[in-house]
């Protein structure tokens, strides 16, 4: 069946970790009657949350993969992605918000913004999504979801404004108050399933009046029609200032904060009506491809069913029965037999079974339509492929992908079976592009690389626990970089006779530091002393140079190439032979670029109880950390800085030591930065040795 897509809503709920993202979800799914019951994150009660189906998720009380849902709310259809919290799953967030068109941005009323709040709202800044926030946690001690409204504002550059009021806070937290209807709402019931309303407290009528004229004044900025109601000072409909919210939504210049406590089961109908009121639908979205037929040219969607099939394959996951692959439909429809075109590996496949996804729960359907986010069994593709109508050519834009910053070794232990860590390793990289795996070629060594700490360990875990392989993992290791910090001169020849023809290539410029992370070749050779078609193969040879520095061993990144002259021979030049000679001068020259080691450094956000501060100060200095600044809210502190990733193994032991288990941090990658001298010295005498099982 082929729904309205006005009436579809694609969200996301997104947050920093432990803000109640799950729990949420949780009630929207028992107030929307998709479950009967509701049950704890971590597992307390023997089930766990819905979408925490993986038994790590419930054991740790986090969220790792992220999971998609649906419902229904007021005739509106929801399809829900519940996302991980934690930086080391980042990728999660990003191919999440690819596909959306709208989130709730969920925020602690104690913690308010942090550190990953402000990631999770630069993801959606970059792939321009609009979302309303719901400060969550109003039942907490040292709750002020005003003060959050404020800091929306100072730290995310929102126009944040209140359409709700607390009744009441901390352990007296009641209800909200609906500052568009002005009316009180009370949550009643085993369960807060039922939505009462009356009339507004007299001791908060005064500050009700005050905080509409607010969101009056806001939202009058997106509708002429509510400005002009305002100015006559006459009765101002309803629908007409969610029209207003609505308009400003959807231009991304206004966020509609809503207040509740999920796990109390408060506030969360009104946000689920917020949902449906204010974030877009596929319609109100712009969405592009890139028709190749026209050399990449975007190509404007239009979510129409009768319109030819373009779609996303966003999220993998490899199943008992085969591959399941996460699919957003942004044009057309597809239906059970249908024939469609990876874009990408330009073969046909068939759409065997098309699925709606429950959590880890499917439910097989004949068709779906623009809009809409399903899953399909049996389709070969990779995350990030395009399947679309085989008349049309087009493809869609990539998902941004982070780097990975750690590395760790990992082997299977003496008498176990190494394949089963090899179809792990080749599954778990399949779905996570985050998660890369190589074979040291000196140790022979299998290397794992990821986001974190965290984020290998549960891979590791799952290893064991999936595919029962015993496995070895050794130290972890971080991701270094090596670059130039000097312009350095070459001019190199490569000459080589054999019995046959011979190799000569003449390749003269300079390498000299370039933008951070990438590398530039420019050709600047005049009078055709190296020919044209050889140019494509200098690039080559310079850039095959990039894979492992001279120093220790690490890619190089950072570095600008320039080639002014050469020389050729008719017949002994080739395009082995030049880029023989691009490696030969980049050797030649990389030592007199006074090459440096480059370090990861994170970003560190350690929150704690205000007498732990000078404890949680000590761990961070004693780690070659940089304090960037403090704050203190109702008895809590919060610690920014910014800390080398090699500094940072086993801090969570040591900070929950430091602290008596008063403390928590997230750790994020923010930039490179150059080595101190006596780390660069001992990292290049470490790459230097001997190493054991080397060939």
């Amino acid at each position: 069946m082929l729904r309205d897509v006005a009436r579809i809503r694609n969200i996301g709920i997104s947050a920093h970790i432990d803000s109640g993202k799950t729990t949420l979800t949780e009630r929207i799914l028992f107030y929307t009657k998709r479950i009967h019951a509701m049950h704890d994150v971590k597992g307390k009660d023997g089930v766990g949350a819905t979408m925490d189906s993986m038994d790590l998720e419930r054991e740790r009380g986090i969220t790792i993969a992220s999971a998609a849902t649906h419902c229904g709310w007021n005739g509106h259809h929801l399809n829900i992605i519940d996302t991980p919290g934690h930086v080391d799953f980042t990728v999660e967030v990003e191919r999440s918000l690819r596909v959306l068109d709208g989130a709730v941005l969920v925020l602690c009323a104690v913690a308010g913004v942090q550190s990953q709040s402000i990631t999770v709202d630069r993801q959606m800044t970059r792939y321009g999504v609009p979302r309303i926030a719901f400060v969550n946690k109003c039942d907490r001690a040292g709750a002020d979801p005003e003060r959050v409204a404020r800091q929306l504002a100072e730290k995310l550059g929102h126009q944040a404004v209140l359409v709700q009021l607390p009744i009441g806070l901390q352990g007296d937290f009641q209800g909200v108050i609906d500052l568009v209807a002005m009316r009180a709402l009370y949550f009643d019931g085993e369960n807060g399933e039922k939505v009462r309303e009356a009339a507004i407290p007299e001791a908060l009528r005064a500050r009700a009046d005050k905080a509409r004229v607010a969101l009056l004044d806001a939202a009058a900025m997106h509708s002429d029609a509510l400005l002009e109601a305002v100015l006559e000072g006459k009765g101002i409909p309803e629908p007409l200032i969610h029209g207003a919210l609505r308009n400003g939504v959807l231009a991304r210049r206004l966020t509609p904060v809503l207040l509740g406590s999920a796990y109390k089961n408060k506030g969360v109908q009104p946000l689920l009506d917020a949902v449906t009121r204010y974030l877009p639908s596929p319609r109100d979205v712009r969405n592009e491809a890139l028709d190749l037929s026209r050399e990449g040219a975007p190509l404007a969607l239009a979510a129409g069913a009768e319109l030819p099939l373009v779609s996303l394959a966003f999220k993998l996951e490899e199943r008992s029965y085969g591959q399941l692959t996460y699919v957003r439909i942004y044009q057309g429809h597809m239906t059970r037999g249908d024939t469609i075109l990876n874009s990408r590996s330009r073969g046909k496949v068939k759409v065997g079974r098309l699925i709606r996804m429950h959590a880890d729960a499917m439910e097989e359907i004949d068709s779906a339509g623009a809009g809409d986010i399903v899953a399909l069994f049996g389709v070969e593709c990779r995350s990030g492929d395009c399947l679309a109508d085989p008349a049309l050519d087009v493809a869609m834009t990539s998902i941004f992908v982070p780097e990975p910053v750690m590395h760790l070794s990992i082997k299977a232990k003496e008498g176990s079976d190494q394949d089963d860590v090899m179809k792990a390793i080749e599954r778990f990289s399949r779905e996570d592009p985050t998660f890369r795996v190589r074979v040291d070629e000196e140790s022979s060594e299998t290397v794992i690389s990821g986001m974190g700490e965290l984020h290998l360990e549960v891979y590791v875990e799952r290893m064991r626990r999936e595919y029962g392989a015993a496995v070895e993992v050794g130290q972890p290791k971080v991701a270094y970089r090596e670059t130039v910090t000097q312009l350095a001169e070459f001019d190199y020849t490569h000459k080589k006779q054999t019995g046959g023809s011979g190799q000569y290539g003449r390749v003269c410029g300079f390498l000299e530091p370039g933008t951070e992370a990438a590398y530039e070749f420019v050709n600047d050779v005049r009078g055709g002393t190296i020919p044209k078609e050889f140019i494509t193969s200098c690039d080559k040879g310079f850039k095959s140079m990039l894979v492992k520095g001279a120093l220790i061993g690490a890619p190089i990144v950072g570095v600008k190439v320039t080639i002014n002259d050469g020389d050729s021979h008719t017949v002994d030049s080739s395009d082995r032979a030049f880029q023989a000679a691009a490696r030969g001068a980049f050797r030649a020259a990389y030592g007199a670029a006074k090459p440096i080691i480059l370090e990861p450094i994170m970003k560190l956000s350690v929150e704690g109880t205000t007498d732990a501060q000078g404890a949680i100060l000590r761990t961070i200095v004693r780690r070659r950390g940089a304090i960037i600044g403090t704050s203190e809210q109702g008895g809590f502190t919060r610690v920014d800085a910014t800390v080398p990733l090699a500094e940072m193994f086993g801090y969570s032991s040591e900070l929950r030591s430091a602290t008596q288990g008063r403390a928590e941090f997230t750790l994020e990658f923010e930039r490179y930065a150059p080595v101190p001298r006596e780390t660069a010295a001992r990292l290049v005498e470490e790459h230097s040795r001997p190493r054991a099982g080397a060939r």
